[in-house]
């Protein structure tokens, strides 16, 4: 795209399903504007027949990059040219990187989770419990494990899902992780430090839905976090703050996911304050 000869206007965007109004592209396109940048990021529909083709027109148009959202994020790998570790490890990819002729996958979800508990808490050595085993969950506990965890805990409903997070930390990565059956409500040990709620619980509009944990058993000496950002305040970490708990709302990871993709794309830092304020604009604060 150009306007007039000394116009450049560089191209990111998310490959996905349609949102009324996505919050990766009202985030982004607010770091771009912070930081002087005649960029966009633009949702686009693609269909996973059209996939190949969308990816092939993101080379051509020499696009810096795209994320890839559901139901895109193992079937997008097959077209790119290399994979960074943690989505070598995950086998999923949410974001794509030009470098030089290649299109390279990474992963951001779980790194945008840790570089929102390293202000409160560094990951290595920590002592940590996942609730879920699903594709947040599972890319949390990749981040983690690689950020030096000493012991993940994969807590959910559904054994077999468990069992396999379980077993994928502990073969590839140096961390130490066991499955515990999701029954009732979740006593939390007095040795964890970190605690995340990696489901759907409390996603709106069930924002005051309760996750099964016993409230009594949230120490004030423990990070609470929660990934739902609509609300960001939802009940288990309003229980939890009540408990004296560092708590982490579910925009912090999708800022830290977006800082990441800005970096990787632009080779610039953002202003996470201005991804934050336009996020809290959508959902509220």
């Amino acid at each position: 795209m150009t306007d007039g000869p000394n116009f450049k206007q560089e191209l990111t965007g998310v490959f996905g399903q349609p949102v009324a109004e996505n919050p990766s592209q009202v985030m982004m396109e607010a770091a771009y504007q912070a930081a002087g940048l005649a960029w966009r990021y633009l949702t686009i529909e693609v269909a996973p027949a059209d996939l190949a083709s969308a990816v092939q027109g993101a080379r051509a148009m020499g696009f810096r990059g795209f994320n890839c959202t559901i139901p895109h994020k193992l079937a997008v790998i097959e077209h790119l040219d290399g994979l960074g570790e943690s989505a070598s490890i995950m086998g999923a990819v949410n974001c794509v990187v030009r470098r030089g002729d290649e299109l390279i996958g990474e992963n951001t979800d779980g790194r945008g989770f840790t570089e929102s508990l390293r202000p409160i808490r560094d990951p290595a050595g920590a002592r940590v419990v996942i609730l879920g085993a699903g594709g947040a969950a599972r890319a949390i506990a990749t981040e983690l494990a690689l950020s030096g965890a000493s012991r993940l805990t994969i807590v959910n409903r559904t054994a077999s899902r468990g069992e396999d997070l379980a077993r994928l930390i502990d073969e590839k990565t140096d961390a130490s992780a066991t499955f515990v059956p999701w029954t009732g409500d979740l006593v939390v040990a007095e040795d964890v430090d970190v605690l995340v709620n990696a489901t759907s619980i409390g996603l709106s509009p069930d924002g005051d839905a309760r996750v099964a944990v016993a409230e009594d058993s949230l120490r004030s000496e423990l990070v609470v976090a929660d990934v739902i950002p609509n609300p960001p305040r939802t009940r288990l970490l309003r229980s939890a703050a009540e408990r004296g708990c560092p708590t982490i709302d579910g925009l912090g990871m999708l800022v830290g996911q977006g800082v990441l993709g800005f970096r990787y794309w632009t080779g610039q830092d953002p202003d996470p304050s201005a991804m934050r304020a336009a996020l809290e604009a959508v959902f509220g604060g």
